[in-house]
């Protein structure tokens, strides 16, 4: 009694009241299932109605199988009891997804695949008992005197069962969920995003877009590395070597400010370089930043490595190599006297500059410097203090600026060769107005205000000439400058600047 109790009960849940003993019950539980089928499609959202599918197929067996009777008269029970099962099959699982996805999600609950194919199958498993009970078989009289089956079946689904209890318990705990990016072995190679949770096993997406399907039992037994918790963010190392005669901090100074603002890199936690050892090459320097884009890891740490070079090479650095059969030349191979024509060509097109006359723009350009920055780095940020103008000789850059009373930046210009900016920082030691930034590999000629206090102190009166062609360029500029909330400069004003700034 009390297991025909049991199995009855069962049925009853599993069909939300409906238990098909007759051929009028049999009918209603298609109604039923037909609604419960209905409703399932409603509830889900348009892209996932893919999960109607196999209530709605077990309901399409069945009727099928109502027909069978008509081509083979002796199969009548057998049709009926198979009917049966695949009704009340069809209605448990629609029952079940109409629970957890069209209510739970909805009310910000949702249910991992793992726990709806559990449950899914103890639904099936409930309806199988419920058929047998209803054809006459009592569940204990199936296992009754066979120990032996029942220790065959289960030594062969061992691994399997083991997955089933594996995958709940990740599911329990929580180690990893869909989205995280995760380390599953020792081997650093073997990194991927959990793309799919099922009964069985997990399945990662690696970033050479290979699958790797991993058995719940096998993750329950490793130690696995979640690198988007607790937190979306890790840790990223780089290292840099330095030759001897270049001062440690002054070297790590140099490389916190290339990877700032980097592809990826985060402001907080803030990226930090300390001297990790002394090696045959140099110092060797160890850059940890930190990224929300692990899955663009090798961009960033990429990206990082060619803000690193670049920077190095503008001041001077050369990266020491392991033998002397290679040489790493930062910038490349170029003569001092090529150098210097070339900074001559490139001042002397400058209109600011044509009050000078060729031999004082030889002199300026003797006494500036050339740098090259890469693509996303920032040569000068609005707000700063600034003495130098830049002059570009190949490459583009982008000028932006944000408005008094607005966070948002707007671009004012795209400069490129021949073309110039920082003028009024150079002469008057104004703040810089805008944000300049590299937007490919960018060659500047940057000309400081030791040079040009030389030519100014050797010829007073170019400052009148100066000023005039100044206030001509900003005239030129006014309506870029005037969107970003700052007004220009009187003549008179830029005058008397120029004259304080270089004690003229």
């Amino acid at each position: 009694m009390p297991t025909a109790f049991m199995i009855r009960v069962t049925g009853l849940v599993a069909v939300g009241g409906f238990l098909p003993d007759a051929d009028g019950g049999l009918g209603r539980g298609l109604v039923v299932a037909l609604v419960a089928l209905v409703v399932l499609v409603a509830l889900l959202p348009p892209g996932r109605r893919r999960m109607a599918t196999l209530p709605g197929a077990l309901l399409a067996v069945a009727l099928l199988a109502l027909l069978l009777p008509a081509v083979i008269p002796e199969a009548r029970e057998e049709a009926r009891s198979l009917a049966e099962f695949l009704v009340i099959a069809s209605v448990s699982l629609a029952l079940l997804r109409i629970g957890a996805v069209g209510i739970c999600e909805r009310i910000g609950l949702p249910v991992s695949r793992i726990v709806l194919d559990v449950f899914g199958w103890l639904l099936v498993g409930g309806a199988v008992l419920t058929t047998l009970y209803n054809a006459g078989i009592k569940a204990g009289d199936l296992f009754t005197g066979s120990a032996v089956i029942t220790a065959v079946v289960g030594f062969a689904l061992k691994e399997t069962i083991g997955n089933v209890f594996a995958g709940l318990a990740i599911h329990a705990e929580h180690p990893f969920e869909v989205g995280d990016w995760i380390q599953y072995d020792p081997q650093p190679a073997h990194v991927g995003k959990v793309v799919e949770i099922n009964w069985r096993a997990t399945k990662v997406l690696t970033l050479d877009e290979a699958f790797v399907i991993i058995p719940n039992g096998q993750l329950a037994q490793a130690s696995i590395r979640n690198f988007t918790k607790p937190e979306a963010w890790s840790r990223r190392s780089l290292h840099v070597v330095t030759p001897y005669d270049v001062p440690p901090q002054r070297a790590q100074a140099i490389i916190l400010a290339a990877v700032a603002d980097g592809f990826g890199v985060l402001r907080h936690p803030a990226p930090s370089v300390v001297t990790n050892g002394f090696t045959e090459r140099g110092v060797e320097h160890w850059v940890r930043l930190f990224t929300d884009r692990f899955g663009q890891r090798d961009l960033v740490d990429g990206l990082a490595r060619d803000r690193i070079w670049y920077a190095l090479a503008r001041h001077g650095i050369r990266i020491p190599v392991a033998t002397h059969a290679v040489r790493l030349e930062s910038p490349p191979p170029d003569s001092p006297e090529a150098a210097l024509e070339r900074r001559v060509a490139s001042l002397g097109q400058i209109e600011l500059l044509k009050p000078l006359g060729p031999a004082l723009v030889n002199r300026l350009a003797a006494g500036s410097e050339e740098r090259l920055y890469a693509t996303g780095e920032r040569v000068v940020r609005q707000d700063d203090p600034g003495a130098s103008m830049f002059v570009i000789v190949s490459g583009r850059v982008e000028v932006t600026a944000v408005a008094a009373g607005q966070d948002s930046s707007a671009m004012l210009a795209v400069l490129g060769p021949g073309e110039y900016f920082g003028e009024m920082s150079l002469m008057t030691g104004a703040p810089r107005v805008a944000t300049v930034t590299a937007v490919e590999e960018t060659r500047l000629i940057e000309v400081g205000k030791e040079s040009f206090a030389a030519i100014l102190a050797a010829e007073p009166a170019l400052v009148e000439e100066l000023g005039r062609a100044l206030q001509r360029r900003m005239t030129e500029r006014a309506q870029a400058v005037a969107g970003t909330g700052r007004g220009v400069p009187e003549v008179h004003d830029i005058f008397r600047k120029i004259r304080e700034f270089f004690g003229a």
